[in-house]
């Protein structure tokens, strides 16, 4: 009995069928055809090292390849910004790169799934310990990836998208499939080559200081690591709420938003007080998304003078970023005319909003 010759899509079909859940599979092939594969790299792979030897080995064309598809789990790659950094080398503009995740809310309802009651709160309490803190603490962090090598880590959604920003890629759809997080992301230009990412709970970030000048703040960490790579992403999707804030912030974590809402986050920005970046009142300092939400003539004459610890938003309490802008407006006037009195009188005002009347941060 004669049986046709299989084709070599084919065989890559039963290859992920073997691997992923048919749900995924109909997933990639909404992005990729996979029955078209000249034009595609599929891996299972936690080394960029692998995507390297595979795109010497078949050779293409030397604008770039459309699609790479890698279906180990980030969780379990050790260097994964390196892995999406070879990817984006390798993808011409415009490419796709696909891959997947578990993310920390997934990983929660598997381990509580896993145990009865208690001993799988027991189990959750030492994993996210031993899986999600020990990482990011700086002095200890390389012991765990010495005896990890970086496998099963813990990784928020918002990370991961904040990983996939920071290397030149831009999120198009996710889906969750069978305890995991498929992902596309387009490739729009160049990784960041951030030397600098922290996960520990002590962070700086950059802000535009005095003359447009960047600042880097200290805060406490109060975001998932990489976020500040997603402030258009979720300000597209999520606008801004009253008081000027992102809505509804998705990369505020459970912690963050109890230290925001006493400002308790905003307590490492003394030492930009002390080094001369920050003075005690004035607006604040903004990142450069943030500020170009400003109008354009309100951003040069904002720039000229030097940022505070204390805003005059919580003088005025406005609402809406047209009040918070007329707010700024109105202080930096008045300081210009009178430097001393102006910060004394909103100070007072503060002080007032914020002990009598219990004002708070979002």
């Amino acid at each position: 009995m004669y049986e046709p010759k299989q084709t070599l899509p084919n065989l890559y079909r039963r290859a992920l069928s073997d691997e992923i859940p048919d749900a995924a599979i109909d997933f990639i092939h909404e992005w990729v055809d996979l029955d078209d594969l000249w034009d595609t790299v599929i891996l299972n792979t936690s080394s960029p090292l692998n995507l390297i030897n595979v795109i010497s080995w078949r050779g293409f064309d030397e604008a770039g390849i459309g699609s790479i598809i890698n279906i180990k789990r980030l969780n379990d790659i050790r260097y994964i910004n390196k892995f999406l950094e070879s990817a984006n080398e390798y993808l011409r503009p415009g490419g796709y790169v696909i891959g997947c995740v578990e993310t920390c809310q997934q990983r929660k309802e598997r381990l509580m799934a896993k145990f009865a009651w208690p001993f799988n709160h027991i189990y959750y309490f030492f994993d996210f310990w031993v899986k999600r803190v020990w990482p990011k603490l700086p002095q200890i962090k390389h012991a765990y990836f010495l005896l990890t090598n970086g496998r099963n880590r813990v990784l928020s959604e918002m990370e991961t998208y904040g990983r996939l920003y920071s290397c030149g890629f831009r999120l198009l759809k996710s889906f969750n499939a069978n305890g995991r997080m498929y992902f596309v992301a387009e490739k729009t230009g160049e990784p960041d080559y951030n030397t600098e990412a922290s996960y520990g709970p002590l962070i700086r970030l950059k802000r535009v200081g005095k003359n447009g000048k960047l600042i880097k703040v200290c805060k406490f960490r109060t975001m998932y690591p990489y976020s500040e790579y997603l402030q258009q992403y979720v300000y597209e999707f999520n606008g801004l709420q009253a008081g000027g804030k992102i809505k509804e912030d998705p990369r505020v974590n459970t912690l963050g938003r109890f230290l925001r809402k006493f400002w308790l986050d905003e307590l490492p920005m003394i030492l930009n007080f002390m080094r001369g970046d920050l003075k005690l009142f004035g607006v604040r300092p903004l990142s450069r998304h943030y500020l170009g939400l400003y109008p354009k003539e309100f951003q040069q004459y904002r720039t000229k003078f030097k940022p505070g610890l204390v805003p005059p938003f919580y003088a005025d309490m406005p609402k809406t970023l047209e009040e918070i802008v007329a707010s700024e407006a109105r202080y930096l006037n008045a300081y210009e005319k009178n430097p001393l009195w102006t910060d004394i009188k909103y100070i007072c005002k503060a002080f007032y909003n914020i002990v009598i009347k219990r004002a708070r941060s979002k």
